[in-house]
């Protein structure tokens, strides 16, 4: 059984989760792009009772007819994201606000109908450990 802990940036909102992730994938939609300000999002999705937020209560955001994001009123970290008509009983957790983030490794990549080109190939770009050399 999988015991992950997490929070927002600024520590207001805290919670753990308690069982087996169904899956965790890498999100590509305009909806979680434009939402998290990211090229894609990280969600493990698992059964709604296994998330306990033990600190603070976050804002829920009705971002389309059913779904509902929850996020950190105080910094704007999100965190939950629910949609009871295509997915009764299941919370997706954005895996990003872990404190691991390596706990529940990604297994999938989902609708990259609507990915970024230039995220086709990103792995291809230089790496730097910290800031590119300043020239």
């Amino acid at each position: 059984m999988v015991n992950v802990t997490g929070g927002c940036h600024c520590g207001a909102i805290r919670y753990q989760i308690e069982g087996e992730p169904i899956v965790h994938a890498l999100c590509h939609c305009t909806d979680c792009r434009r939402h998290a300000g990211a090229p894609m999002v990280g969600w493990s999705m698992y059964a709604e009772n296994a998330l306990k937020v033990t600190k603070g209560t976050p804002k829920i955001y009705q971002s389309s007819e059913h779904g509902r994001r929850q996020f950190c009123a105080d910094c704007g970290t999100g965190l939950f994201y629910t949609n009871a008509n295509i997915m009764p009983g299941i919370v997706d957790i954005q895996s990003g606000t872990y404190d691991d983030p390596d706990a529940v490794p990604a297994m999938m990549h989902i609708q990259t109908a609507e990915r970024l080109r230039w995220m086709e190939r990103a792995h291809e770009l230089p790496t730097f450990e910290r800031y590119p050399p300043q020239s």
